[in-house]
């Protein structure tokens, strides 16, 4: 399986209800839709996104408020609330992170991980995508779909092919036995619009445009024909790169059996703190502030953290840290599980990368 690539699409499963859900849990299994206020089938406004209890009437994200109140008036009407939705999604993203260092946050509720040098094969990635399914789980009480492929463009298919709750696992030999039965207007970018244009000249199915004239193609769409034809055919060669900064570093390790040896956590947490340091060497950032995280074996989850008084890239500052921060957990009960990590980060200048070549 060397040289092959392994691509996870994480896509949480309709992310604002099922948020308000979570928050509220006398929401859970009503039509909920998260939106502009009905007004009593008189708004103007249009739904951003709704249950699946609501779709079951119709009812889906960028409909007018109005419609989707005559579709079903008694449902529950949320306004929208981003500050929720953030917090919820920076909590999700820094579970996400810490599962690969090749991490691609593409919006507020999906984001890409490439787990190439993570995992050696795709049975391997998808008992991972079963753990992180339920570390999300848990974490935030709602439910995401992964999609495991060879590239970003079948794993964003695949995400969505079983949703809610859902993993689909597209293995490099599956990928056209896949994608060509699907309706065309799953290829990332073929909107209403194209696919009515690409229906127009009859192609219905992924596998109708990977089999039409190329040529063809790129006289009709131009330089887009022939990346649909490309993505068609399962041709995807877009690396998964962060954007932007980076805002934390962290691992984390689900123990076999719960434990309460808290020397055998200890090592752990100095395996831990060491993968976290390579990876803050790597990305070249400094850290202020060090967190750990603790999961007790009723899943019960703790996060504390200590900021320093200055920036630092030092190991054994994160070892003794979180070790410090440790010790209200002893005496606590059976642990499950425990993470490290590193906030508040600043990027090293030159000279700070010379010098920690010598840490």
């Amino acid at each position: 399986m060397k040289n092959i690539k392994i691509i996870f699409h994480v896509d949480m499963d309709s992310f604002y209800s099922s948020v308000e859900a979570a928050a509220d849990t006398k929401l859970k299994g009503l039509p909920v839709v998260v939106g502009s206020d009905p007004m009593n089938g008189e708004g103007r406004g249009v739904v951003s996104t709704c249950s699946y209890e609501a779709r079951k009437y119709g009812i889906h994200s960028a409909m007018a408020i109005s419609k989707a109140y005559r579709l079903c008036p008694d449902a529950v009407y949320l306004r929208v609330n981003m500050p929720l939705y953030k917090k919820v999604s920076a909590s999700i993203m820094d579970v996400l992170r810490s599962y690969s260092s090749k991490f691609q946050q593409v919006s507020v509720d999906e984001a890409y991980l490439d787990m190439s040098e993570v995992v050696s094969d795709f049975d391997a990635a998808a008992d991972l995508a079963l753990k992180i399914k339920e570390e999300v789980h848990l974490q935030e009480g709602i439910t995401c779909s992964i999609g495991v492929a060879p590239n970003k463009s079948i794993a964003k298919i695949a995400s969505d092919y079983q949703k809610p709750d859902g993993l689909t696992v597209v293995r490099p030999e599956d990928v056209r036995s896949f994608l060509f039965p699907l309706d065309v207007s799953r290829v990332s970018g073929v909107g209403k619009k194209t696919s009515s244009l690409l229906n127009g000249i009859g192609i219905r199915t992924i596998g109708d445009l990977a089999g039409y004239n190329v040529q063809a193609l790129r006289e009709c769409f131009g330089k887009f024909g022939l990346v649909m034809h490309q993505l068609a055919n399962g041709v995807d060669d877009r690396s998964v790169i962060e954007r932007g900064d980076v805002k934390s570093i962290s691992k984390e390790d689900t123990f076999d059996r719960d434990t309460s040896d808290m020397d055998h956590v200890e090592n752990v947490i100095d395996t831990l703190s060491e993968n976290v340091h390579a990876s803050l060497l790597k990305k070249k950032y400094l850290f202020k502030t060090v967190t750990i995280k603790v999961r007790l074996e009723d899943f019960t989850t703790y996060t504390r953290a200590k900021t320093l008084g200055a920036y630092s890239s030092d190991l054994s500052t994160i070892k003794r840290t979180s070790k410090m921060l440790l010790q209200e957990f002893r005496g606590r009960g059976k642990l499950r599980l425990v993470g490290i990590g590193v906030t508040k980060l600043d990027k090293m200048d030159e000279k700070q990368t010379r010098l920690t070549d010598f840490i």
